[in-house]
């Protein structure tokens, strides 16, 4: 179309960097904060110098106003997107790291059989790896053969009869938890609460109880901070061997119930509910590989899978709005999830954006959320600093620059099971100790039995944690790194499985920070009631918490020499507050 005579061809853009105004014959630009625009406009000759000398008023006078907006910005919540670099905005909430100290609680349809947390995949593993076998047999022994008594069919059993979540939330407050983190799904793929997504869930069928949102008032009652676990992640190839069936036996090649349909369930308890729903659907590669690469067997999980997934976990996230979120893995469902990798979802990281943009509108635009996930190795965080890494079982050999976390659990298992723990009293805070030194967070799991009820063991080992904590927690509450993480003969094996079970020695000693003051937590009494620590050259006080008295010390060419009182005070750990 072509201009009408007398009128000139006039552009403006304006973008967050600069605003040009252009005319066939010039044009003028002004840098400036501000908006994307662009208009395309027909004045003539007068009206385009009219036009510049008020556009450049206008700018003039915007400019003061942009900066304002500029510097408001910077302190202004971000709008998280689905993508690492946008993630790498995230800063860990002081309330985290200010905690130290959480309860993990693995309870669930698992807890059952009092056996393992793995059950609702070994049980169909005849002749498997590692505790296959054995429950597979305890399952047969005990409820029937995986072809006519499947996980599902422990879903009614688990009652929760004697759960009090108010009760429980008042212990874990006064054995100096500071959050609480429920497994909201569990591998097995049945959710603990009232999942609009999952028909399977504690709503429907078990317990007929909303098992988060009962946990998330009790905790929340108690001003402790409320976070969730989601397993169900991976329950595509770890519930694949409920499709098998026996290799040898008299039930030789009798299918297991994972092979059922909606329509087999007519006249059953489970009528109405599709085991595929459950066990998810059967899909390319054998159920009956080997259990320890179970991963990286058979097909990726389909479309329909991981958008279930999704909504599952959005509403989770929306639902009961945790301060915490915690994966059993590397960011969920990425594109390079799974045995073949590839693909462009990236399902996880749309949830973790997610997850951090309600909570911050949640929170006033206050950004509380703290996203717990594990590396499998190289590559697999590609930014630590964008969530607060998990180590299982382990942990590290420094000073991390990020705050990170270690979960770890009582008992052998992470589901109640007969027998002694595997971790005491002393062990516990050694390693919490040394956890809280290197800038980290211990979440320790509790195992609850399938009636709701704590055993008393530990509940013994608990009360022992809170009170030293009651008498020592100043050094452990709200406290940074120095600037090392101690000294002392024990050494550390870094990393997921190589958890420390034993007690350190009353030579190593720990170091933490609040103010000006330092900690040094030493981890046994020693013989002759004289500490000696290397790092530290000048004091101008010394106290040791839960003492009156005065203590002496002394300057020597090897470091503080402490003279301490001639008997233990306390128990377990014992700490210096120095000034």
């Amino acid at each position: 179309m072509g201009l009408r005579r007398g009128y000139r061809y006039c552009e403006i853009s304006i973008d967050s960097r600069s605003l040009r105004f252009e005319t066939e014959t010039g044009y003028f630009r002004k840098r400036s904060a501000g908006f994307t625009a662009n208009f395309h406009i027909l004045m003539n000759q007068k009206l385009v110098r009219l036009f510049s000398l008020s556009l450049l008023s206008v700018l003039l006078v915007s400019q003061a106003s942009a900066q304002t907006a500029t510097r408001a910005e910077s302190t202004a919540p971000n709008t998280f997107t689905a993508d690492w670099a946008s993630l790498h905005h995230y800063a860990v909430p002081d309330w985290y790291r200010d905690a130290k100290f959480g309860i993990f609680l693995h309870w669930g349809v698992f807890s059952v059989p009092e056996t393992s947390c793995w059950y609702a995949r070994e049980m169909y593993m005849q002749g498997g790896a590692g505790d296959g076998d054995r429950v597979y047999r305890y399952n047969i022994e005990h409820y029937g053969h995986p072809s006519q008594f499947g996980f599902k069919d422990l879903v009614p059993l688990w009652k929760a009869e004697k759960w009090d979540p108010d009760a429980l939330a008042v212990f874990f407050k006064q054995i100096g938890a500071r959050y609480v983190v429920p497994v909201a799904v569990h591998h097995d793929n049945f959710d603990n609460f009232a999942s609009t997504y999952q028909p399977w869930n504690s709503v429907n069928m078990g317990p007929h109880r909303d098992i988060i949102g009962d946990w998330k008032k009790a905790i929340e009652k108690q001003g402790l901070r409320f976070g969730v676990s989601s397993h169900n992640d991976r329950a595509w190839q770890w519930l694949n061997p409920s499709h098998g069936r026996d290799n040898s036996g008299p039930l030789k090649g009798v299918p297991y119930d994972g092979n059922l349909t909606k329509a087999d369930g007519k006249g059953k308890w489970w009528e109405g509910y599709d085991p595929q729903d459950l066990y998810c659907p059967l899909h390319g590669g054998d159920p009956m590989l080997p259990d320890s690469n179970y991963m990286q067997l058979g097909e990726r999980p389909d479309t329909a899978f991981k958008i279930k997934w999704f909504k599952r976990t959005r509403e989770l996230v929306e639902k009961y709005k945790p301060d915490l979120l915690w994966f059993d893995g590397p960011m969920p469902l990425q594109n390079n999830y799974g045995p073949k990798g590839g693909g462009q979802e990236d399902y996880g990281l749309e949830i973790a954006s997610l997850f951090y943009n309600q909570n911050q509108a949640d929170h006033g635009g206050r950004l509380e959320a703290v996203l717990n996930i594990k590396s499998w190795g190289p590559g697999t965080v590609p930014d630590e600093s964008a969530v607060v890494l998990d180590i299982e079982k382990g942990l590290v050999d420094r000073i991390r620059a990020n705050p990170w976390q270690t979960d770890t659990t009582i008992l052998p298992d992470w589901v109640y099971t007969p027998g002694p723990p595997s971790l005491t009293d002393e062990v516990i805070i050694h390693n919490l100790c040394d956890i809280v030194s290197k800038n980290g967070n211990l979440l320790l799991n509790v195992a609850l039995r399938a009636d709701g009820t704590l055993p008393d063991d530990q509940r013994k080992i608990l009360r022992h944690v809170g009170d030293w904590l009651s008498i020592n927690g100043e050094a452990i509450y709200g406290t940074r790194p120095w600037k090392v993480y101690g000294e002392g003969p024990t050494q550390i094996q870094p990393g997921d499985f190589k958890e420390n079970t034993h007690p350190f020695t009353a030579a190593d000693v720990r170091f933490t920070t609040k103010g000006e003051t330092l900690y040094a937590i030493f981890m046994g009494w020693p013989s002759d009631s004289t500490l000696r620590i290397q790092s530290i050259q000048a004091a101008r006080s010394i106290e040791l918490i839960g003492y009156d008295g005065a203590i002496r010390w002394e300057y020597t060419p090897q470091g503080l020499v402490v003279h301490l009182p001639e008997h233990p005070v306390g128990c377990f750990a014992y700490v210096l507050r120095i000034k």
